[in-house]
């Protein structure tokens, strides 16, 4: 019976082949291609792990005897677990290792020399592979690659590239079909990474040449589609090494990959994708340890969805800036500057351009940037302007369709790169990617705030299913199992609420009572005090003294209404932190006899008299602020909370001028902070300073605990907090630690129903509109925020599409929520319920448009 003609081409990079169970794997996959899709396979392999690394120094001359004799041993020892004879198998493939350390050529380092030295590894791993594999029962024959993929000389090429870093004709010759296809076995096995050189040689394809290697044989093949099978499952939103809750792109064009891959994605080489996509050959991305996994499909079908899908990160990028007054409006200046890169074979990758200035960004991937060679541009661009190299930066990079049309959701990443040294701002004409430049030494650690931002602010919709799947924290853990909300167990009591009237909202006590306990069950808390601000319902903050709570107030409202409510509560479970407050309030919670925080020099300056003798407490600005929405962020010189460091020592100055005591220290840098360590860090600073001040007792480290309004978030990791704070207590063992959250003890508690007034279709886009909007519930409108919106009145019914969710309120943005899945028959008079609306809804409800305020009840 003839063989199949179709081809599936599989890529296993060097950690899926340094093991005998890997290339079980490997045989597993290639058979089940053939036998599932009645297809010829063709595998390509990279050397063992770490090997490649080993030819490069030897390459370059380092010890080369020692490290070759190491890499024979390596691989005689990998034969004979692989349950082979190393004489029988290896003998010619070691020989011809060995024989390099005597050829001449290595003495200069000749670039032929270095690219046999470098192919070494390949060919030795692909030889180890065929003769297990065929040891095991498998039709497996092995090719030499440089026999099929012929490397081709680019225009301005330098001789290092032309044989280090070479690329490969992707047009088959016409009989290059029949003569792969004659080769007897079903399953073949060869190496990434070499070609043939066009003086008949060796070349090598350079870093990630595997990739290309399986994408140039998938296009001269036309293969069914290329498998890059590596350590994880796909491209992801970001490096899930940094950002754990990255999530797996299940599905891109080549445009997309493309971009994600060149600027920073390292599980697929940037080369790789333009073969594929030339040859119309889909790619799939697929882990060798989850095969299961669908992994990352690139073709030409994905479907277009703006947003930004991914960003990343490259460190070790070169700048260079080029300054000329004479540039200016020079014909020929520009060529001038690009003659001179490509003299010295540089590719030239980010351009940003002024009147006078010219910068651009070289990729140490993609160039041979030594300081040689830096040095001889300089010198050569120094002839026509002033040269500045700025070395070493990171490059960040958001990757998506319709990059422009997101700008105003991208404020929040503006105002991050707005706190650091920003070399370079980069938009791509294809309107694909937006990339800022810094200095190396100041990204470490930006790309989960980044990330978390993107999400977020819905630039990355990560809701989109058929882009975005699991998180790699989901993969590799699990899906965390999110307690059931409490309203689906009430669902009938709150129709029957909602019966009553709408807009309503709803508190749980039993709710609120847990989150409290949680605070007063961490041995390391002193005190806690609940910010009123978040919801001063007079159940629930009877509910939170119960359980032992103070309560924080910002305003001599609030103090008025807590003492009117809870009459019996003592003053010294009271703090006052206001912001810009009048002279009187102060006046008013000194007489109260409750705590005060202040967090300026200048009231102690103009009201002496109020404040002369007192103790107080003071709030500090630690220099940045923190948060899920730039608008909550509460430190730093944009916000007007909390007296900066440089002032700490005019401010006791004149408290001691004053006879004032400052005992306690406060800061609270914003609201919303998934990281439990952030506390760590806040304590820390504020002990250290505690100590330089003498007076200090208590350390406030204010609250900003996150709560999970989106469906993919998870809970605040208490028990990392609570770690964090054991630690510190146990360092700073004679501070008393209070903590002083909101949102985080209500959020959840509250939820705001709804009646539904009409359904409407306007251009494709599907509303939902409600008896009431911004009006009742401000935070989607001011911070962008998301709260689950649920029909109660079909909460079982199955059959959804998206919709926005509308007030009636006459402004665009009164919006509640866009493109949720609601039933498809909602109607009139259905209840909605808002979820996690407990925290800043009905306190920041208004009566505009002469709408009526909410009503409020508590379900005990």
């Amino acid at each position: 019976m003839a063989q199949a003609q179709r081809w599936v081409v599989l890529k296993f990079g060097g950690t899926s082949v340094s093991s005998r169970t890997r290339w079980d794997s490997i045989g597993r996959i290639a058979a089940k291609r053939v036998a599932d899709e009645n297809a010829r396979v063709l595998v390509v392999v990279s050397a063992l792990s770490g090997v490649t690394n080993e030819l490069l120094a030897i390459s370059n001359g380092d010890d080369v005897r020692g490290r070759i004799a190491a890499l024979v041993e390596r691989h005689r020892g990998f034969c004979v677990e692989l349950g082979l004879d190393p004489a029988t198998v290896l003998a010619a493939r070691l020989d011809a290792l060995q024989a390099l350390a005597d050829d001449p050529r290595g003495a200069t380092r000749e670039l032929d020399w270095q690219a046999e030295v470098l192919a070494q590894g390949e060919l030795l791993s692909s030889t180890l592979g065929a003769a297990y594999l065929r040891g095991c029962g498998l039709d497996f024959g092995w090719c030499d690659a440089r026999e099929w993929l012929d490397a081709v000389a680019l225009p301005n090429q330098s001789a290092w590239a032309g044989r280090l870093a070479v690329n490969c004709r992707r047009e088959a010759n016409p009989d290059f079909g029949s003569r792969f296809h004659a080769q007897p076995a079903q399953m073949l096995l060869t190496q990434g990474f070499i070609a043939r050189h066009g003086d008949g040689g060796t070349a090598v394809l350079g870093r990630g040449g595997s990739d290309t290697s399986a994408a140039c044989f998938g296009a001269l093949l036309k293969a069914e589609r290329v498998e890059i099978w590596t350590d994880v499952p796909g491209m992801f939103s970001a490096n899930p090494r940094e950002v754990p809750d990255a999530r797996l792109l299940a599905r891109l064009d080549y445009a997309e990959a493309q971009e994600i891959a060149t600027t920073g994605a390292k599980v697929l080489h940037p080369r790789s994708i333009a073969p594929c996509r030339d040859g119309g050959v889909p790619m799939v991305i697929l882990d060798t340890e989850r095969p299961d996994l669908p992994g990352t499909r690139i073709d030409s079908s994905a479907a277009t969805v703006p947003g930004v899908k991914a960003i990343s990160r490259r460190d070790g990028v070169v700048l260079v800036s080029m300054e000329s007054i004479g540039m200016w409006q020079q014909v020929g200046f520009l060529a001038d500057i690009f003659d001179r890169f490509r003299r010295h074979g540089l590719s030239v990758d980010l351009i940003g351009s002024s009147e006078t200035n010219v910068t651009i960004s070289l990729d140490p991937s993609e160039n041979l940037v030594t300081s040689n060679v830096l040095e001889a541009l300089a010198a050569d661009l120094a002839e026509v302007c002033r040269v500045k190299v700025i070395v070493p930066c990171s490059a960040f990079t958001l990757v998506g369709r319709g990059m422009r049309s997101l700008l105003h959701r991208l404020s929040d990443i503006w105002a991050t790169f707005g706190r650091e040294r920003v070399h370079l701002v980069s938009q791509s004409s294809n309107d694909l990617n937006l990339t800022f430049v810094v200095d190396e030494a100041d990204a470490e650690d930006l790309l989960p705030v980044l990330h978390a931002e993107l999400i977020r602010s819905g630039a990355m919709p990560v809701r989109d299913a058929g882009v975005f799947g699991p998180s790699w924290r989901e993969i590799t853990h699990g899906k965390p199992q999110r307690a059931q909300p409490w309203w689906v167990g009430k669902r009938d009591v709150l129709l029957e609420r909602a019966a009553a009237g709408t807009p309503r909202y709803v508190y749980d006590l039993a709710t609120v009572r847990a989150r409290a306990r949680m605070l007063t069950g961490t041995a390391a808390v002193d005190r806690a005090f609940f910010a009123i601000k978040a919801n001063p319902h007079p159940a629930i903050l009877r509910a939170i003294t119960g359980e032992g709570l103070g309560l924080e107030c910002v305003s001599l409202g609030e103090i008025e209404h807590v003492f009117a409510t809870v009459p019996e509560l003592s003053p010294q479970r009271v703090l006052f932190t206001p912001s810009f407050a009048p002279r009187r309030e102060y006046e008013a919670a000194f007489a109260r006899g409750i705590t005060v925080t202040i967090d300026n020099v200048e009231v102690l300056q103009r009201w002496p008299e109020v404040f002369r003798g007192r103790t107080l407490w003071l709030r500090l600005d630690l220099g940045h602020g923190e948060g899920h929405h730039e608008k909550v962020k509460t430190g730093g010189v944009a916000a007007k909370f909390g007296l900066p460091l440089a002032k700490v020592d005019d401010f006791l100055a004149e408290a001691r001028k004053l006879d004032i005591r400052i005992s306690g220290l406060h800061a609270h840098l914003g609201s919303g902070i998934d990281d439990p360590q952030h506390w760590h860090g806040v304590y820390a600073h504020l002990a250290a300073m505690a100590d330089n001040i003498g007076t200090i007792e208590t350390i406030d480290i204010g609250g900003g605990l996150s709560v999970p309004y989106t469906p993919e978030s998870t809970h605040f990791d208490v028990a990392t907090w609570r770690s964090g704070l054991d630690e510190l207590k146990a360092t700073y063992p004679r501070y008393g630690l209070v903590v002083e959250p909101g949102r985080y003890l209500v959020a959840e508690c509250g939820v705001l129903l709804l009646s539904v007034t009409q359904v409407v279709e306007k251009d494709g886009v599907h509303r939902i509109g409600a008896d009431a909007g911004m009006n009742a519930l401000m935070r989607p409108s001011i911070y962008e925020a998301y709260h689950g919106i649920h029909n109660l009145s079909r909460f079982d019914d199955a059959d959804t599409r998206d919709f926005d969710v509308v007030g009636p309120i006459c402004e665009s943005g009164d919006v509640l929520g866009r493109d949720r899945a609601l039933p498809v028959a909602t109607a009139e008079d259905d209840v909605l319920l808002v979820a996690d609306a407990g925290a800043y809804g009905m306190v920041m409800a208004n009566t505009y448009n002469l709408r009526a305020l909410p009503a409020e009840e508590v379900i005990e």
